[in-house]
């Protein structure tokens, strides 16, 4: 799971193109592309891990259900972001399109193949790997110790680095999606960013709420205390 968060994001690779894989300058080079239905499950936990995968159009989250049928959410993937680089040699984590969603991929043989006589993308692809790990370790000290405000405030404070367009933030994933990955209830996610609203940090737009504009960026930061 591949996905930006407090690291600098122009400080690793962000597209297959930055990582050296384009078919046009390589012959090892052979990506695909395909499209995903909202729901649809990219690959599953345990399946091999034969290709890497690079967000075109959409988003796509990467779960586990854990044994007691809830669901943890690792981490998003939204347009550029690649995922599916695997230590070994099965997914550890289901991937599913959150919406509509296209994406490119190429098969990790080649990609290795390519890293070892290219120096660059080998250096790119251990970069991404810190980077994964980072978030990893990240995301295991906001479930551990942040309470669920704080929780919300840095979950909105990554996605406003990886969304935030013309001042607005669009939110692909639910409300459950956002509470199976910060480890919270549904209501608790709501009534964080009701309470949010209510101390003027954020407003929302549109009747789903998931077009969000920050008001408050500063206040919302120091609710973070990792930030």
């Amino acid at each position: 799971m591949l996905v930006r968060n407090a690291a600098d994001p122009s400080a690793r690779p962000n597209s297959l193109r930055e990582l050296g894989m384009i078919s046009d300058s390589n012959p090892i080079i052979s990506l695909n592309e395909f499209t995903y239905r909202k729901g649809t499950e990219i690959y599953g936990e345990k399946e091999p891990a034969e290709y890497v995968y690079q967000v075109k159009l959409g988003a796509v989250r990467s779960y586990k259900l854990l044994s007691d049928g809830r669901r943890q959410i690792g981490a998003f993937h939204l347009v550029g972001d690649i995922f599916g680089l695997e230590n070994g040699n099965e997914h550890r984590f289901t991937a599913e399109a959150i919406v509509d969603t296209a994406v490119r991929l190429i098969r990790r043989q080649s990609l290795e193949l390519v890293a070892e006589g290219d120096a660059m993308v080998a250096r790119n692809l251990l970069s991404m790997t810190t980077n994964n790990l980072q978030h990893a370790e990240d995301h295991m000290l906001l479930l551990g110790r942040k309470t669920s405000l704080e929780r919300v405030a840095a979950f909105l404070i990554e996605m406003d680095k990886r969304l935030t367009a013309a001042g607005i933030m669009a939110l692909p994933m639910s409300r459950r999606d956002i509470a199976d990955y910060l480890g919270l209830t549904l209501e608790t996610v709501s009534r964080a960013l009701s309470r949010l609203h209510e101390l003027g940090i954020l407003g929302f737009i549109g009747n789903n709420q998931r077009q969000i504009v920050l008001l408050d960026k500063q206040q919302l930061a120091s609710l973070d205390l990792q930030n």
